[in-house]
């Protein structure tokens, strides 16, 4: 049983006021909860279905059994019918790439679904850390969280003022996404460095610009206006990986 208390918490976790006031999020689903569990992530509390708690090994985690109906009354998907968690968030720890690494710079990435989908894509593609403007949607969202499905746990995201964090890395090249540039599919990427996406309507800001190194472009055969960011990660990091061997 869940104590009125505790059902008001997780309920409220889905405002980021006070998901930042508490340091706790909320993971929904039976696979993202595992993936949970077998990550360094803190964990307070699994609300879940009495067959879904029976199949968990989790020492040391309260465990908390509910049906369906107010299963799904905790979180925003009414499909969930096995588990939610609370976990307590990580510190907003700089990152530390080293010459080599390749990183990813979201520039003002709004779409809690692209964001989590992209660190889904970077998770694919090996690339374990990403610094994010302020503006960038919260990492904790748990729109985000369902997106990565379970992506979160092996992807560090740093928030950071871009424009003061890019001078400050080791490797001298910084990619851009634009309309206009080289054609990803010809660039070298044996060196490493930041990899910038921009925002899903303006592209990467002005300021961000100034700093990037080396523009890239996905060329385009057909007449759309452009690529759903997600998409355009996706597109890049394939080639960063098959450019990079």
């Amino acid at each position: 049983m869940l104590s009125k208390a505790k059902i008001k918490l997780i309920r409220s976790l889905q405002i980021k006021k006070y998901r930042q006031q508490e340091q706790l999020f909320v993971v929904e689903g039976a696979k993202s909860v595992v993936e949970l569990l077998n990550s360094d992530f803190t964990i307070d509390l699994i609300a879940g279905t009495g067959e879904y708690l029976s199949s968990l090994s989790a020492p040391g985690v309260m465990l908390a059994e509910v049906g369906k109906n107010e299963l799904e009354s905790l979180g925003l998907f009414q499909s969930n019918e096995s588990a939610v968690a609370v976990a307590r968030m990580k510190p907003n720890d700089a990152l530390k790439p080293e010459a080599g690494d390749f990183v990813l710079a979201l520039d003002d990435i709004r779409d809690p679904g692209n964001l989590g989908t992209i660190v889904r894509t970077a998770d694919w593609y090996g690339i374990t850390q990403i610094v994010a403007s302020p503006e960038t949607a919260d990492f904790y969202n748990s729109k985000v969280i369902t997106a990565t499905m379970g992506s979160f746990t092996r992807v560090k995201i740093y928030y950071a003022n871009l424009e003061e964090f890019l001078p400050r890395l080791p490797s001298r090249h910084v990619y851009g996404a634009f309309l206009e540039g080289q054609d990803v599919h010809t660039v070298d990427f044996n060196e490493g460095g930041m990899i910038v996406i921009g925002n899903e309507a303006r592209g990467i800001s002005e300021g961000v610009g100034r700093l990037i190194t080396d523009r890239i472009t996905i060329p385009r055969f057909g007449h759309a206006e452009s690529l759903n960011a997600a998409i355009a990660t996706a597109v890049i990091c394939d080639n960063v990986r098959r450019r990079s061997r």
